[in-house]
């Protein structure tokens, strides 16, 4: 399944990213800009000075940045998607068109639910279908590590470990639970909790599974069309 961006891509190059979220780009007419980087972690391994990337351009009146960096090119043809809040909206649809097997059969998918017992709010509630309730935290993967190793987190998460310790909670309560890595990278086979970067995330990413939350990766190929949902990876513990 493809699932196309709102507007046409453009291709440049990356001159650098800075301040977290400005990106400085370089469009093939010359002309220099500034985009929004629309990620929150340190962006290990992903766009380097002179990378190929791909931006998606508005130019409203009011809007402070005229666009919004998207995809980047990475080594040898791999392409990997930045923009970490895509995660959410490919899995919404995946979810709705049962494409997850795992978590399929929910005629409910509910986006942003806060549970009435706590204070947390999760990504999704699936439901319905006589099944029990199934709370879903995604996560975007773009981290690789060697050939085919994409790792999560890429820098020391202290939320991830807080939704970690959350979804215990959940299955605890009698609930389903589900920790989804969202791979939009394409040249990433497998996934493995990122230990050399944050230790405590891993040990509590064991512990969740020992526990009964079920810990899946899917695969999102990121194309400058759109981007191909393909099928589950392997979670490596």
């Amino acid at each position: 399944m493809l699932i196309p961006f709102e507007t046409p891509l453009r291709e440049a190059t990356l001159l650098r990213r800075y301040k977290r979220f400005l990106a400085d780009i370089r469009l093939p007419d010359g002309q220099e800009i500034t985009v929004h980087c629309p990620n929150t972690g340190s962006m290990r391994n992903c766009g380097q000075p002179g990378d190929r990337v791909w931006v998606s351009l508005d130019y409203k009146p009011g809007r402070k940045l005229p666009g919004t960096w998207e995809l980047v090119e990475i080594g040898s043809g791999q392409v990997a998607c930045i923009h970490s809040a895509r995660a959410n909206r490919v899995v919404a649809q995946a979810l709705q068109q049962g494409l997850i097997t795992p978590l399929a059969g929910y005629p409910e998918v509910r986006a942003e639910v806060r549970l009435p017992e706590g204070s947390s709010r999760f990504d999704f509630l699936l439901s319905g279908g006589g099944r029990a309730e199934c709370v879903v935290e995604v996560k975007s993967v773009t981290l690789a590590l060697g050939k085919v190793v994409g790792a999560f987190p890429d820098a020391v998460s202290a939320r991830g470990q807080k939704h970690l310790r959350e979804l215990i909670e959940v299955v605890q309560g009698g609930r389903r639970a589900c920790l989804l890595f969202c791979v939009m990278h394409s040249g990433i086979e497998q996934v493995r909790p990122a230990d050399e970067i944050d230790a405590e995330y891993g040990r509590l990413l064991r512990e969740a599974a020992a526990a009964g939350v079920e810990v899946l990766a899917w695969s999102v190929w990121p194309q400058p069309n759109g981007m191909q949902v393909r099928g589950a990876l392997p979670v490596v513990l």
